[in-house]
């Protein structure tokens, strides 16, 4: 292994060994990874744009060295802001059986909801 995919390898081990604070959420059935500041795309949440809010189901917690673990979760909260929602790029479903005549193509737009983390605590 040469010293350029050690490097990239080590820079993705974690970021909290750099003594950034990261905290993973749960939310529409996924686990996110999220910072301060960071924005992202999750499952659709019935909010108005602009609303601030708290996501409530906090699973890990972490700053610099000091690391917590919920069972199954903590009571901490990562705070929020809603910046658009939106639907994804069209997706083509295509049902297909041979020999039979049957095709049937149709299409989907999964909806989301961007948001911008603002504070963990």
């Amino acid at each position: 292994m040469n010293d350029k995919n050690l490097n990239s390898q080590k820079s993705r081990v974690t970021s909290a060994s750099n003594g950034m604070k990261f905290a993973v959420i749960k939310t529409g059935g996924k686990q996110y990874k999220v910072c301060e500041g960071e924005k992202l795309k999750v499952e659709k949440l019935n909010k108005k744009k602009d609303e601030s809010f708290d996501f409530d189901q906090v699973l890990l917690f972490a700053d610099g060295d000091k690391t917590e673990i919920g069972t199954p979760s903590l009571n901490r909260k990562v705070k929020a802001k809603i910046l658009d929602q939106g639907k994804a790029k069209k997706i083509r479903v295509v049902k297909y059986k041979p020999k039979i005549r049957y095709h049937k193509v149709y299409g989907h737009r999964q909806p989301f909801t961007q948001v911008q983390i603002e504070k963990i605590s």
